[in-house]
């Protein structure tokens, strides 16, 4: 009788996914036909920098839409078949290179919209080594957290602008000034920075997630040190954790950061060990549902991060 009764579930299950399925790509061909009605450029965009990005180029011009749900850790994600149909009606795809998102290049060999403009961001850009715990370090893996140097996030922005601009040519000095007037936007960002961190009594960040940071620790001379990896599936062991608090009590660190979009567990239990506070440093990478919702830019974000750094690094 019980295996009847779960024949008879599963059977349910599977067809209500099939029925969510075309539901699913029934509205996505719907707002497809909206979309074309529209006359705007389509972007599909993976992670929420070069949302923003795209948001601000494409301005008026563009309709952008954020693959990655809103508030989904980002190095763990993976694509639903319909994300994918998403990709392939769109005008554009943006992702920031292999080492982000390494799903993307298999998705892209296999589009069939042969007038899809793919842009990987990373293009251009200055990528340093990735770090992870030594015995799980893959030979050549690099840093994929490129829009944290804004020298990078500049030539991203130019990436996604050539895209439009190789869309819509008739258009082409408005990108042109769109990607200028962030660029300059990231300008004053850099050396907001640049003055505050300056200006610190101390120059060490212990993050207690994943190795994210790296490209600011070399652009402004700071000493940094995660809990993690580049993965945050890396977890660290009762030997890191204890080498962390061994640190902060000797060097008399009174603040450790803690990571976005994940439970801060390994920051309350260092912390706590340590007699230290918990401030939040955000890599961007994504939004939660609230954030997004409430229109949160990547310059409000980076904008809390330097007041944060400020209080952590007990800045002037």
């Amino acid at each position: 009788m019980h295996t009847m009764k779960n024949k008879v579930i599963v059977g349910i299950v599977a067809i209500l996914a099939i029925v969510g399925g075309v539901i699913a790509l029934s509205q996505i061909k719907v707002n497809k036909q909206k979309s074309v009605a529209s006359g705007k450029i389509q972007i599909v965009t993976t992670l929420f920098p070069l949302y923003d990005m795209a948001k601000n180029i494409g301005a008026d011009r563009a309709e952008v839409s954020l693959l990655m749900p809103p508030g989904v850790e980002p190095h763990t994600f993976e694509p639903k078949p319909t994300d994918i149909v998403r990709i392939n009606e769109a005008d554009c795809f943006v992702y920031t290179g292999k080492f982000m998102e390494p799903w993307a290049e298999d998705i892209i060999k296999g589009i069939t919209n042969r007038k899809l403009i793919v842009v990987d961001a990373s293009k251009g850009t200055r990528m340093i080594p990735a770090v992870f715990p030594d015995e799980d370090e893959p030979a050549g893996a690099l840093d994929p957290h490129i829009w944290l140097d804004f020298d990078n996030a500049k030539i991203m922005a130019r990436n996604i602008a050539q895209a439009l601009e190789l869309r819509d040519p008739a258009d082409k000095a408005f990108f042109k000034q769109k990607a200028d007037d962030y660029n300059r936007k990231l300008s004053e960002l850099d050396a907001a920075f640049r003055k505050t961190l300056n200006a610190c009594k101390s120059k060490e960040i212990i993050y207690a997630g994943h190795y994210a940071f790296g490209y600011w620790a070399k652009r402004y001379g700071l000493r940094y040190v995660a809990a993690q990896g580049v993965s945050p599936d890396a977890e660290p062991t009762a030997k890191d954790l204890a080498r962390l608090v061994d640190q902060i009590k000797k060097n008399n660190i009174h603040y450790v950061f803690y990571e976005e979009l994940t439970t801060p567990k390994i920051a309350e239990t260092i912390a706590g060990e340590a007699n230290a506070k918990l401030l939040l440093l955000n890599a961007a990478h994504n939004l939660t549902k609230d954030q997004f919702q409430r229109g949160v830019s990547f310059f409000d974000i980076l904008t809390a991060d330097l007041e944060n750094l400020k209080i952590g690094l007990e800045c002037r």
